[in-house]
């Protein structure tokens, strides 16, 4: 699976079809990691669907207000996952090369 893809699979059908293939590998050159792609990708559609009425039906797909705030809460958790997780892993040093 591309990461294209797994953004994609992250941010859900309805946002996804917003987003251009080049638009979503844009997200992913600029945050650099699946996890704040998704996030960045779902902020962005949600600031362009705020100004909506209570709701909006885009071709098969349909939204409200409800949908966009869940829609952010997951972006939130995306953010605060890719926080905690550690940039280096610490290995244990193998001190009984040294002595050889």
């Amino acid at each position: 699976m591309t990461d294209i893809e797994k953004v994609k699979l992250k941010i859900g059908t309805v946002i996804s079809a917003t987003f251009t293939d080049a638009q979503i590998q844009a997200f992913l050159d600029m945050e650099g990691t699946v996890n704040l792609a998704a996030a960045s990708a779902i902020e962005s559609w949600a600031a362009s669907a705020v100004d909506t009425v209570q709701s909006e039906k885009m071709g098969d797909y349909s939204y409200s207000k409800k949908f966009i705030e869940g829609a952010l809460e997951i972006a939130k958790r995306l953010r605060e996952s890719e926080s905690d997780t550690p940039v280096l892993e610490w290995a244990e040093m193998d001190l009984e090369a040294i002595g050889e």
